[in-house]
């Protein structure tokens, strides 16, 4: 998930989604979600946000078997650095 978000909502917009992802750097949030859970993040994100103003955007992958990530620098979230 990466997100775009007003000042005065980011906050709270960031409160939500921790509840049901986990924070990679700022804006952006990444975790496994069952339907039932991503239902009710979007459900919550809907009601705080002002579609007008914000914009949140959801990367769905249906599997992690062709999935890869590499980070370089630092990394957020209080995960270990990985190069």
């Amino acid at each position: 998930m990466v997100y775009d978000i007003s000042e005065k909502r980011v906050n709270k917009v960031l409160k939500i989604a921790r509840k049901y992802l986990n924070w990679i750097q700022n804006s952006v949030l990444e975790g496994e979600i069952s339907d039932v859970g991503f239902a009710k993040l979007k459900l919550e994100l809907k009601e705080t946000i002002n579609p007008e103003e914000d914009s949140i955007v959801f990367y769905i992958m249906r599997t992690t078997k062709y999935t890869k990530r590499e980070v370089m620098g630092i990394q957020k979230g209080g995960e270990e650095m990985i190069i």
